[in-house]
């Protein structure tokens, strides 16, 4: 049997800009796949020549037409199946991951039991979670259920015929477009699931407010777009999520505003609703005291940001701006 008659199964598309030292580490436990594309979406770090050292299949996107990781995704995944159009699974990982030694052999083996299945994920860590609270906060984030699920994020094992069937990311989404490409799986009749086992090790470096803070003007912006995309029934992609930033990030501080405004001090008794708010939270959060009300906050201040991104993506609707991307590194 010649080389390019050998049974490949899984490929691997890794996407990334200015990584350093977390993309290395990256491609190489990635290199353990049949094939790996890396996609760079205009690096100055050296990124490029270091992959190619290691011969690693590159792909440079042309930056004059915007990046969007869909679009890294897409590229990469098109390059795979240039090179091998039998493949069976791709994996798709974000360039400031590492892939779990035994995740392939186990995912692939989750996928072959489970035909039903298209797409399997499985735990993501972060890989400094004591570095900072927000690094914390992103490590819980992850820690989803096992068992079918509705969404997957950027770091999953999906079959090539599914993704293929149903035209890939949606090229255009700056933010939320893992979710979005699993609603359209799923109406195609596929199954996602999230197995107990480890995938990645991430590295989020968020160690300011002001990281924290953009993180969720993204996740806002993709809550209107989910909404905008597949907010009727019987999705209704992050309608409620939309509404509850709105709610609490614009509406009940602006009543409160008015409030103050129109009673003076009487009217500053509005803004109790915050802490009764939180209190509420507290109640519904595992852990102990600390955390629960560290966790209840962030939750509740994360609106903020959250109807920012809203508004942000209001405005470009009703503009007809491009979307850029909102980046927290």
């Amino acid at each position: 049997m010649t080389p390019a008659e050998w049974p490949y199964r899984y490929g691997v598309v890794a996407i990334g800009r200015n990584e350093g030292e977390r993309l290395k580490q990256c491609l190489i436990f990635a290199q353990n796949a049949d094939l790996t594309v890396y996609v760079d979406s205009g690096s100055t770090d050296g990124s490029v020549d270091w992959a190619r050292s290691r011969g690693v299949e590159v792909v440079e996107l042309d930056m004059k037409t915007g990046f969007t990781a869909a679009r890294a995704r897409n590229a990469g995944f098109a390059r795979l199946m240039q090179l091998r159009a039998d493949l069976e699974y791709v994996q798709f990982v974000d360039g400031d991951c590492e892939l779990a030694k035994h995740w392939p052999e186990r995912s692939m083996a989750f996928l072959d039991e489970h035909p039903k299945v298209c797409a399997v994920f499985g735990r993501r860590r972060e890989r400094h979670p004591k570095h900072s609270f927000y690094n914390e906060l992103c490590d819980r984030e992850w820690n989803v259920p096992v068992g079918e699920a509705r969404f997957f994020g950027g770091d999953v094992v999906i079959r090539t015929a599914a993704l293929t069937s149903v035209g890939g990311y949606r090229d255009e989404l700056i933010a939320g477009e893992e979710p979005e490409l699993s609603v359209r799986l799923r109406a195609a009749g596929w199954l996602i699931w999230r197995i107990d086992e480890e995938m990645t090790l991430h590295d989020a470096a968020m160690t300011r407010f002001e990281q924290w803070w953009r993180r969720h003007v993204r996740s806002g912006y993709a809550f209107a777009n989910g909404a905008y995309l597949h907010g009727t029934p019987p999705e209704r992609l992050w309608v409620w999520e939309s509404r509850r930033a709105i709610l609490w990030g614009l509406i009940i501080p602006l009543i409160c505003i008015a409030l103050t405004l129109a009673f003076g001090l009487l009217g500053l008794l509005a803004f109790l609703i915050f802490p009764l708010q939180l209190g509420r939270r507290v109640f519904h959060i595992p852990g102990t005291w600390p955390v629960r009300v560290q966790l209840a906050f962030f939750d509740l201040l994360s609106r903020f940001p959250e109807s920012v991104g809203q508004l942000k993506f209001v405005r470009n609707k009703l503009l007809r701006s491009p979307s850029r991307i909102i980046e927290y590194k």
